[in-house]
């Protein structure tokens, strides 16, 4: 029993730090069957998308980190994960990216600008803030990338690094975001 303990209890805290390193709210949009809805649940997926844009991304890339974010939280800077520790639009991890790493999270981030951490323009901005500031988050793969699928696919790697990413899932809703509001 003792043995079974020493080999258990390592494991669940594996399990438990891989969990918290990408975590996901569900979103309206993962359907019990495994689909994914293709509307597009409020202002703020065109809101995020614009923003991209306007800071030089293509379309396809500005669609895939706006598909990262349906999947992660609907796009709702007010989204909590569900009993866990993730907030926020890109479901940052409370002790680490929401309120806690050095320079490199959303309340100090907020207090910066004197703003709420609930602020979708805030959230918005402090994504672009670690995009540019720490190389780890993939910007040059992100702008490297030349299909929706290879752009969703390096935000969730780099930037998201998330546990159960649902890959196929992010591809749709960056599909459906290009669909509605590029080649505009």
């Amino acid at each position: 029993m003792r043995f079974l303990l020493r080999l258990v209890a390592p494991l669940a805290i594996v399990s438990t730090t891989l969990f918290a390193a990408g975590c996901a709210a569900p979103t309206a949009g993962d359907e019990a069957d495994g689909t994914v809805g293709s509307d597009l649940t409020s202002a703020n997926e065109k809101t995020a998308f614009d923003f991209f844009v306007g800071k030089g991304l293509s379309e396809l890339q500005a669609a895939a980190i706006v598909g990262n974010l349906q999947q992660e939280s609907n796009v709702s800077p007010t989204s909590v994960q569900p009993g866990g520790p993730c907030r926020g639009i890109a479901q940052w991890s409370t002790g680490a990216r929401w309120n806690v790493t050095r320079n490199d999270n959303v309340a100090w981030y907020a207090a910066k600008e004197a703003k709420s951490v609930h602020s979708l323009d805030l959230q918005l901005a402090f994504i672009w803030y670690e995009l540019e500031s720490f190389s780890h988050y993939g910007l040059s793969s992100l702008r490297a990338a030349t299909t929706l699928g290879e752009a969703t696919y390096a935000f969730q790697k780099d930037f998201e690094a998330c546990g159960a990413c649902n890959e196929s899932h992010r591809i749709a809703y960056a599909r459906a975001v290009l669909t509605a509001y590029g080649g505009q």
